[in-house]
């Protein structure tokens, strides 16, 4: 698989449960290691410089793994020092970021107690506090109730506006529908489509068909 995301982009990845969205991921996360080829972010090899690739990453995964034991503030201060965020930019960036994802007023309770919405716009929270260019994303509206959804929706086309790149794997094709400007579709590890919503059409002969008709046309024959 040959790919390139741009800056300021929302790339939509597709595809069938098994295709490899989530091993590309953890791919280009740096969790797991590619068998050829490379993983370049925002110029930087993954292989070759790690830690600072990854500095240039936010990875929402669509379970997020929390220490539960410590507090949803307590969880943000541990993420803000791993990238050597200072105490004041610190405390400035957590209060926007938990108001804004409704977590605030349970800043200071367990993490263990939250419900699994909850766990997940923290984990939002820990992405956004060090900027980073490139947020990864699986499955961003897993356990998001309608407001939340809407509000994620329109914060990755805002960040997006304000050159951050998405990369978002999803089986929302609405969503991708929505918000994507492009959108690449894996079968079997290969992707067999890219291009924008009226590429893809044109590709799978629909005419105006939806991305769900585009999606079963140009993976059904993959199959």
């Amino acid at each position: 698989m040959n790919l390139s995301v741009s800056s300021g982009e929302i790339f939509g990845f597709i595809g069938p449960n098994g295709a490899g969205k989530t091993t590309t991921i953890q791919m280009m996360a740096g969790l797991l290691n590619p068998t050829e080829g490379s993983v370049i972010i925002d110029g930087i090899d993954m292989a070759a410089q790690p830690e600072k690739a990854k500095k240039k990453i936010g990875l929402i995964p669509d379970r997020p793994f929390l220490y539960e034991k410590l507090t949803g503030m307590e969880f943000l201060r541990f993420t803000a020092d791993l990238y050597n965020i200072e105490q004041e930019s610190f405390l400035e960036k957590t209060e926007n970021l938990l108001n804004m994802f409704s977590i605030f007023d349970h800043a200071h309770e367990l993490i263990e107690s939250y419900s699994h919405g909850m766990k997940q716009r923290l984990i939002m929270s820990a992405v956004l506090l060090h900027d980073p260019p490139l947020i990864v994303v699986d499955e961003p509206m897993v356990g998001l109730d309608p407001r939340g959804a809407k509000m994620v929706r329109n914060l990755f086309c805002s960040l997006a506006e304000k050159g951050t790149t998405i990369f978002m794997s999803t089986h929302t094709l609405r969503l991708a529908e929505d918000v994507c400007s492009r959108i690449g579709i894996i079968n079997k590890g290969i992707l067999i489509a890219t291009g924008t919503i009226t590429d893809l059409k044109h590709a799978a002969h629909v005419g105006e068909a939806n991305l769900e008709e585009v999606f079963f046309q140009l993976t059904e024959g993959e199959s």
